[in-house]
């Protein structure tokens, strides 16, 4: 009971600080801008060793691409390519960047349950360019929501804590499509007993990935008073090493979060459009697989790719810049075990289809943060 009541006097603070704020919009901006300074003084020490990071990830994963041409053998791959459609490739491409457009809507759609009107084609922007932070970085899927988040307020358009909680909110109802397509796939195969046993492995891998996001994300949602005081605490104990962090500012920062999660929560008919919108981008982005296949005249049965899209990113573990190597690798395994083509063609179709899905928003995402950065 006392926690209840501690936390709803905490609330009301923060609610108190946000009237503060609309009343002096000066002084909101104000605070804002304090908090950028102090997340830029963080990222100062650290960029040297991301940009390391990122080079041995590239590294890395260049070694295993050669690995991967050596194995199935170049020659049999770029005869393959020859034979290639590029109408297919280029509606491949198309379709990518559509999915991604639709991904940018959803969390346009959360943003506004949260009070922020933001216009949409800026946001798109936006988007890309965190998807590029999230495709260059090793693991990077980890950092995407607080990436993405800090673009916005990095610029007084929202605060961190409305730009966070909308973008976690929007990767959970993504994950429900992206649950949805692998079922449906598995089902398929399974029933038409096109599902090799040593496929099982990896569906059970991706049910355990699954089932470890959702764990930890209502234990978090349930716990927030125990995570809050975590955060704190843990800070504090390395306070010493960063001299620049506020700790009331990252007390605030995490209440501040769960407000606006909390705002999400209560509006169930936005979120059933926003996942709808999900659903739509993830068809956008599972379509690649397939126009890959068209591209190299193979026509991949819909359940083939419904299961090989959700499947192969669990290959994105790999701790290289979006997966590359470890996600081509899966998804010749996968071609070769659930259809008939050789494995140069399957190589080939991976290839297309990352170059589709992961090099045209490379270089498109690129394009975007280097606008946010220096154009924005």
């Amino acid at each position: 009971m006392d926690d209840t009541h501690d936390r709803e006097r905490r609330h009301g603070s923060d609610r108190s600080r946000e009237r503060d704020e609309r009343r002096d919009p000066e002084e909101g901006r104000d605070r804002r801008r304090e908090r950028r300074e102090t997340a830029e003084d963080a990222a100062g020490g650290i960029d040297r060793r991301s940009v390391a990071k990122v080079g041995v990830g590239f590294g890395v994963a260049v070694v295993l691409l050669y690995l991967f041409g050596r194995v199935i053998g170049w020659s049999e791959i770029t005869r393959t390519f020859a034979r290639a459609d590029p109408r297919w490739l280029a509606l491949a491409m198309a379709s990518s960047a559509a999915g991604l457009a639709v991904w940018a809507k959803v969390w346009d759609e959360l943003l506004e349950l949260v009070g922020v009107d933001v216009a949409y084609p800026p946001l798109v922007v936006t988007y890309f360019a965190a998807t590029f932070g999230d495709y260059v970085t090793p693991l990077g899927k980890a950092g995407g929501g607080p990436l993405i988040a800090y673009v916005l307020s990095a610029d007084d358009r929202i605060s961190y804590e409305q730009g966070l909680a909308s973008v976690t909110s929007a990767d959970t109802i993504n994950l429900l499509p992206y649950v949805g397509f692998a079922l449906v796939g598995f089902g398929g195969l399974t029933l038409g007993g096109g599902l090799p046993r040593r496929a099982n492995l990896l569906a059970g891998t991706l049910v355990a990935v699954v089932g470890t996001v959702a764990v930890t994300g209502a234990v978090v949602w349930r716990k927030r008073d125990r995570v809050e005081d975590t955060v704190v605490g843990v800070v504090e104990r390395v306070g010493d090493l960063l001299p620049f962090v506020d700790f009331d500012s990252v007390r605030e920062t995490v209440r501040g979060f769960y407000d606006e999660i909390e705002r999400i929560a209560a509006e169930p008919r936005t979120l059933a459009y926003a996942l709808a919108l999900s659903t739509v981008g993830w068809v956008l982005f599972a379509l690649p697989l397939y126009l890959a296949g068209l591209t190299v005249n193979v026509e991949l049965g819909l359940f083939v790719v419904a299961f090989v899209v959700p499947a192969s990113t669990v290959a994105g573990l790999v701790p290289t810049p979006g997966g590359l190597g470890g996600v081509e690798f899966a998804l010749v395994g996968l071609l070769v075990a659930l259809t008939t083509v050789p494995a140069s063609t399957a190589a080939a179709i991976a290839l297309v289809y990352r170059l589709a899905s992961y090099w045209l928003v490379v270089a498109v995402g690129g394009l975007a943060a280097l606008y946010e950065i220096y154009g924005a």
